[in-house]
């Protein structure tokens, strides 16, 4: 059994499909994930043990050019180090929530080591993935920042990329920060000035506005469902476990919006927040009422086994009825309307005459 519960759940099935991660959303609740969250942050790697830091840490070849799969880990790094560029990143960037977000480091490392294979599961480090993109919300509450990027001609989202998954991915990220508070606290207050404060950390959801666009227009994601569901998580979980959840479109002023150097991806576009959907978005519009439908609307054909009837204010009829009328010629009574009157159809024409009058 998997030490990460959560992580588990990110690679679920259904979680991954356009198709299933409605319904997988409605089996989760915040008491739910609150006992796989605490198991996470029990089972996380813990880097400070093992005397290795968070920050700064850089890997592998630096980025040249964009690779299939990497838009998003280059973007996180090119916004990481534009971090302190007013000209690119306002000094008081906001979320659409009002709060300001500052960056501070992406790609941070989790694990303590490579994930041992013969391990599997029980080895704390697998299935452990960097914090892509560190953050600070307000004065003191430590953030994880998970990127989705699409070009605006995007017809695509990405296979497996839903917005349950991505959530997933915040929800694990975050217990792995709360694990490693102390540590990161400390890394975090020497870089930026800041200390962190109590609360668990915050998770957004930063998507290209294409991305929330085509969820909505995927035929198995179209309805307010999918997006009720998400925000009853992201309200659950901050009852429970104090994550607070924002879903976010990120806006660049050009595209892709980063370019690269002899450092890796560097920021070449300006960047703003905006909501991901509209306010109510995730409320379901009432099915309207069925429409009464009145006996009298409904056309009565004629009760050809009975005889053709000539009209008189003196006689009584019945819905089937044919009568001839002087003026009016051959008609069909429909039935009675009100007391001492029949509707009677001419034709295309329908017209009340007195009946049972003595």
């Amino acid at each position: 059994m998997s030490q990460h519960p959560i992580i588990a759940l990110v690679s679920d099935r259904d979680v991954k499909q356009a198709k299933g991660f409605r319904a997988a959303a409605e089996k989760l609740t915040g008491a739910s994930l609150e006992a796989d969250y605490q198991a996470e942050v029990a089972n996380s790697p813990k880097r400070a043990a093992e005397d290795l830091t968070h920050l700064g840490i850089r890997v592998g070849r630096k980025a040249k050019g964009r690779q299939h799969g990497r838009d998003e880990k280059h973007l996180a790094e090119a916004i990481a180090r534009a971090s302190g560029d007013t000209d690119l990143i306002a000094e008081k960037l906001e979320l659409p929530s009002g709060d300001s977000i500052q960056f501070i480091d992406s790609a941070v490392p989790i694990r303590t080591a490579a994930p041992d294979k013969e391990k599997g599961d029980s080895d704390p480090n697998a299935g452990i993935e960097d914090l892509p993109l560190l953050a600070m919300i307000g004065e003191d509450r430590v953030a994880v920042v998970v990127l989705k990027y699409l070009e605006p001609d995007a017809t695509r989202s990405g296979a497996g990329d839903t917005p349950l998954r991505l959530l997933l991915q915040g929800i694990a990220h975050a217990a792995a920060i709360d694990a490693n508070r102390e540590g990161l606290g400390a890394e975090i207050q020497e870089a930026i000035s800041k200390a962190t404060g109590e609360e668990a950390p915050a998770v957004v959801i930063a998507a290209s506005p294409k991305y929330w666009e085509l969820c909505r227009k995927r035929e198995a994601q179209k309805g307010a469902g999918w997006i009720r569901e998400l925000e009853r998580i992201a309200r659950e979980i901050g009852e429970t476990i104090g994550t607070e959840v924002s879903f976010v479109g990120l806006q660049l002023e050009s595209e892709p919006g980063w370019d690269y150097d002899d450092e890796g991806p560097v920021l070449t576009s300006k960047i703003s927040f905006v909501k991901a959907w509209e306010t109510g978005a995730g409320k379901l519009k009432p099915k309207p009422k069925p429409k009464k439908i009145d006996p009298a609307d409904v056309i009565v054909e004629a009760d050809l086994s009975k005889p053709l009837l000539s009209y008189s204010i003196r006689d009584s009829y019945e819905r089937g009825d044919r009568i001839a009328h002087t003026k009016l010629g051959e008609g069909v009574v429909q039935g009675v309307v009100g007391r001492g009157k029949i509707a009677v159809m001419f034709g295309e024409e329908k017209k009340l005459l007195i009946h049972e009058r003595a």
